[in-house]
């Protein structure tokens, strides 16, 4: 992969981990935020089922308080003969009425009857009771006193037991009914009058379809929610599930619920997350339950807040790449610069640069680029200037071998022309002059040994001393290890010539040079000390930094350093009348 298909790579990747994550946190938090709000609505829903029960059903149970003391129906019970069955279907279009007065503006009634054990009264005789007080809705209302009984849905052909109406289809199937004892009594001249101690007290029932439950909440659930309303008992008074009506329900949840009474939680029920709300009715203590898949409450926003998730997400994409491709750019152009000015350096085309046009890394570095250039051509420069410089040296070195040889051999026939003579000194000095030129005129300029280098500066000391006349004398003070060390040629001379030749002028006799060597860390020491005059700071800086000056020692430091590097070379220490010592420092055991 190219560098900048990683780096694109590595911003997409760094783009599009906080973007999933972002995405993923946004997602669950606006459902999180609607399935709470749509918690919240379904169990509004349900609470407010309960009012409108409980207010429809209350007004059953306000009328029904309004019958003890209805007089009409005082009088006809207190002086009614249920032997007689001309006053029983008179009575039953009187009661019928009156019934009709309290409940026939109730859509929600269906039957509103008083039952006794020798009749049926009321609004809906067309319904083949049988003989209701031998119901259980009969018995518990007796049972009760005068207390409001809320009896639960029932199948009527079970409860009053008409076994050839099951096979057939009648819409009052189910029933549910609320049913009281009725001790009528009224006032008369302030004096509270009582039906007969023998006169049978009615049992008043309203009676309701169980579709009127279902009506309520079917219209105001979620789709896909199921609902149930419990009676304390657990019996199904209506449901969402036909065939749990009239059963009993049992779940460990239901006591939990019915304990709080009111209130909404969040189950897993068959391996699904529902949401479940419930309210107990105050007026007959059912508990109505609506149970809601998780999924259903936010069936109809999913869509949205998934689409809404997914156009951000592309969006910030899109923004993000933008970005990243602005940023790849400022990147990768100043390095594609680079590559191709590279390319052509390494092709031999040190002429090339590379445009600084801004101010940050990229820019330091193409300045960087265009310097380094620069140095590398004038290094190839400088190296093919070397180049030829030392084939000129080798072609000229060659054109005077013929000289050093030409050179010995006069050398050699003055030296046999002194010997004959009987100028011995002046023999020796020619040996000495010729081993010299020997040394010198090698073409090998490489390093020597110690002991090679010495052996020169003893001809030469030999030949000076006999120009002055015992002028000087020259001590050697060497480690013997640094003996087979190597060292540059001629590297003692300029220093050893410029005392006899300055450091001893106007000097008759006592000069001195001492040479001294030692070892010292890494590195060797070398010191020509004279006692001649010395030379003056001015002197000092003239040898080392102008340019006329000194040209033997300011090509041995330049010989120096290029051999050993700029930390090596020499010092120069002398002061007037006093002398001059030079220290030259050279690195240890280096060929």
């Amino acid at each position: 992969m190219t560098f900048r298909a990683r780096l694109l790579l590595s911003y997409l990747t760094l783009i599009a981990l906080p973007l999933l994550v972002l995405s993923s946190l946004f997602y669950r938090s606006s459902l999180n935020v609607v399935t709470e709000q749509a918690q919240k609505n379904v169990y509004a829903v349900v609470k407010k089922n309960n009012d409108v029960i409980d207010t429809k059903l209350g007004i059953a149970d306000q009328n029904s308080r309004s019958m003890f003391v209805d007089k009409d129906l005082f009088q006809i019970f207190n002086k009614l003969d249920p032997s007689k069955e001309e006053d029983l279907v008179a009575a039953d279009r009187q009661i019928s009425a009156i019934l009709s007065k309290y409940f026939s503006q109730n859509d929600e009634v269906y039957a509103a009857q008083l039952w006794t054990s020798y009749y049926s009264f009321g609004l809906s005789r067309s319904l083949p009771q049988g003989d209701p007080a031998q119901s259980r809705i009969y018995k518990e209302a007796v049972q009760a006193g005068g207390k409001m009984v809320w009896y639960p849905t029932y199948d009527f052909t079970a409860m009053f037991d008409q076994p050839w109406l099951q096979e057939g289809t009648i819409d009052f199937r189910y029933l549910f009914s609320a049913t009281r004892l009725l001790n009528f009594s009224h006032l008369e001249d302030s004096t509270l009058v009582k039906l007969k101690p023998g006169v049978e007290r009615p049992v008043l029932t309203i009676s309701y379809k169980s579709t009127v439950l279902d009506e309520l909440f079917e219209q105001d659930i979620p789709a896909g929610s199921s609902y149930m309303v419990l009676n304390p008992d657990g019996i199904v008074v209506a449901s969402s599930d036909k065939s749990q009506i009239t059963k009993r329900y049992e779940q460990p949840w239901i006591d939990r619920f019915r304990a709080q009474g009111s209130g909404t939680e969040r189950l897993s029920l068959d391996g699904e997350n529902r949401i479940v709300c419930f309210d107990r009715s105050e007026l007959t203590g059912w508990l109505s339950i609506v149970v809601t898949p998780q999924s259903a409450l936010v069936s109809s926003l999913v869509p949205v807040i998934r689409t809404s998730t997914i156009v951000s997400a592309l969006a910030l994409s899109v923004v993000a790449l933008l970005f990243a491709y602005f940023i790849l750019g400022r990147i990768t152009g100043p390095i594609k610069k680079l590559m191709s000015a590279m390319r052509s350096v390494g092709e031999g085309d040190f002429q090339t640069r590379v445009e600084v046009a801004r101010n940050d890394e990229f820019g330091l570095l193409s300045q960087r680029f265009n310097r380094m250039n620069d140095r590398i051509r004038m290094l190839v420069q400088e190296n093919y200037e070397i180049k030829l410089k030392e084939k000129e040296a080798e072609i000229q070195a060659l054109n005077m071998q013929m000289n050093p040889h030409f050179l010995y051999n006069t050398l050699n026939v003055m030296n046999w022309t002194a010997i004959e003579n009987g100028q011995k000194e002046l023999s020796k000095m020619l040996v000495s002059l010729s081993n010299m030129l020997h040394y010198t005129s090698r073409k090998d300029w490489g390093a020597v040994h110690l002991s090679e280098e010495l052996e020169w500066m003893r001809n030469y000391f030999y030949i000076m001393a006999a120009r002055f006349e015992g002028k000087f004398e020259v001590v050697y003070e060497i480690e013997p290890a640094l003996y087979e060390e190597k060292l540059p040629r001629l590297l003692f001379q300029p220093f050893v010539e410029n005392a006899i030749l300055h450091g001893f002028g106007g000097l008759e006799a006592g000069g001195r040079i001492a040479i001294r060597g030692w070892t010292a860390g890494g590195s060797r020491y070398f010191e020509i000390r004279d006692n001649g005059r010395g030379i003056s700071k001015e002197g000092i800086d003239a040898i080392l930094y102008k340019e006329s000056a000194s040209i033997g020692i300011k090509n041995t430091i330049s010989r120096i350093r290029m051999a050993y590097g700029e930390t090596y070379g020499i010092r120069i220490h002398s002061a007037r009348g006093e002398g001059t010592s030079i220290l030259i420092e050279l690195p240890h055991n280096t060929q």
